[in-house]
């Protein structure tokens, strides 16, 4: 065996790690936002917000891939 990952092992990887992602940060929103004043937080409004961070998340981390990607670390 090489190592390397299935596509379908890559894309269910992906799916957790993003429904995990998603879950820890609705959790920490509700906990840390209102310490900062964010008093009226709704749910609905959580909601959106773990949206908005789970897209930039997912941007980042395929940018970043992408480019470690293009490195070929350890290849000749």
């Amino acid at each position: 065996m090489t190592g390397r990952q299935t596509v379908w092992g890559s894309i269910v990887e992906a799916k957790a790690n993003i429904a995990i992602g998603f879950a820890i940060n609705y959790c920490a929103n509700l906990l840390i936002l209102p310490l900062f004043g964010f008093t009226e937080l709704t749910l609905a409004n959580n909601f959106l917000i773990g949206l908005l961070y789970t897209g930039i998340s997912i941007v980042r981390q395929f940018v970043i891939r992408r480019w470690f990607n293009s490195m070929r670390f350890g290849h000749r």
